[in-house]
């Protein structure tokens, strides 16, 4: 095959908007409880029933008085009832009169403020103001959190906790989602055996089916097969086959560079097309992208943390738009190197390194150990990945680079 980039390869922008202009969403749904729900992606806009809380409600403990009556100190009411959550007073408030009201219940009607408990003196069924109580009526609307029909959440949106609270909170019982995408994971390489087994020369214990499983896992996907076949054209034929005839993305790792036993990249261009296979990017260069009998096909490094990093930065985005939400990518901040680092220059790095705040409050970047894409060790702990543009060589303690944050959020 030619090199259709250069030597250098596809620098990772372009790698990933070529990746996400050719994948197109399954448009698959289901409907799935609220329960099941989180992490998964809207696949139509939610809205809410009703109005939420749907009444006037006290957003404290205290006394409600009419709202005809001006709130001076020295006034005095007289308390003719309670108020309680789920308990409402039933009459109109009148004039001078005041109803003792707990947090989240209904205002009566006739009513236009609550004394905060606090600004009061009650003496029997008398109560007085012995405090300015200010121009706030510490009363929430009946559409505070939603009016009826208010769009909760849009289609396409991966839904998080405080999502799934607003959803219940606003009477959503069940919802649409779309499904996710099935991907099947093929391992090769004569060298691997599984872990526990007993090593005999030059072999290893296979790790990227846990690591990616386990990677995948985490930014919500499964894998639905996987397998490990050694460096043959065949075996690796009839996987590849399979693979696509179940799934709905093929992953690989290794065998997509130019080596004698590296079969997967011309097996891939004998069963669909390959795309591009080689990335301007340190760790990842050894990476291919097309299409195996019309399903995405993604061939990483063979290395574990090239593999894990190229899964983040072009596997995860497809897998997104596979499943027809919004993309979100890890979000970026600046940092200052704490140490200094040695490198060459030449191609634009990924540098796994941990987040740490310095006194002043200054955020720095510690790079520990070795960076070689085949120690899995430097991902463990990694709260960053530095981005280190091409042409920097060695940097000095406090260089200021852009880092990728790895740690995803809660909410």
């Amino acid at each position: 095959m030619t090199e259709p980039y250069g030597p250098e390869g596809l620098p990772l922008d372009g790698a990933r908007s070529q990746i996400l202009a050719a994948v197109q969403p399954l448009g698959l749904h289901e409907t799935l409880p609220l329960t099941a729900a989180l992490g998964r992606t809207t696949a139509l806009a939610v809205s809410a029933p009703a109005a939420v809380p749907g009444f006037y409600a006290s957003m404290m403990d205290g006394y409600a008085i009419a709202g005809s009556d001006q709130p001076e100190p020295g006034i005095s009411w007289r308390l003719v009832g309670v108020s309680a959550a789920g308990a409402p007073y039933g009459p109109v408030l009148a004039a001078g009169e005041a109803v003792r009201i707990l947090t989240g219940a209904v205002v009566p009607a006739g009513s236009g403020r609550v004394l905060p408990q606090e600004l009061v003196v009650a003496d029997g069924d008398r109560l007085a103001l012995v405090k300015p109580c200010g121009p706030n009526p510490w009363i929430r609307q009946p559409s505070e959190e939603a009016a009826p029909g208010q769009e909760l959440v849009p289609a396409g949106q991966q839904l998080g906790v405080a999502d799934l609270g607003r959803l219940a909170g606003c009477g959503v019982q069940q919802l649409a989602v779309t499904r996710r995408p099935r991907v099947g994971l093929l391992i090769s390489g004569d060298e691997l055996l599984p872990p526990g087994a007993e090593r005999g020369p030059g072999q290893i214990w296979e790790s990227n089916s846990a690591l990616l499983g386990a990677l995948l896992a985490r930014l919500g996907y499964g894998v639905a097969d996987r397998r490990v076949v050694v460096d043959q054209p065949e075996p690796l034929r009839v996987a590849l086959r399979e693979l696509a005839a179940r799934c709905d993305v093929v992953v690989s790792t290794g065998g997509v560079s130019a080596g004698d036993s590296d079969w997967i990249r011309p097996l891939v261009a004998e069963l669909g097309e390959v795309r591009f296979w080689k990335l301007f990017l340190k760790p990842g260069r050894p990476f291919a992208w097309g299409q195996v009998a019309g399903v995405p096909f993604f061939g990483l490094p063979g290395n574990p943390v090239a593999a894990a990093i190229t899964a983040l930065q072009l596997l995860w985005p497809a897998l997104q738009r596979l499943e027809g939400a919004h993309i979100q990518q890890l979000p970026r901040l600046r940092v200052r190197l704490e140490a200094p680092m040695r490198r060459g220059a030449g191609r634009p790095e990924l540098a796994r390194a941990r987040l740490v705040v310095a006194a002043d409050g200054a955020l720095l970047a510690r790079v520990e150990g070795s960076q070689a894409s085949s120690r899995i060790g430097s991902l463990q702990g990694a709260d960053l990945l530095l981005e280190i543009p091409a042409e920097l060589g060695s940097l000095e303690a406090g260089s200021e680079l852009w880092a990728q944050l790895l740690r995803l959020p809660v909410l």
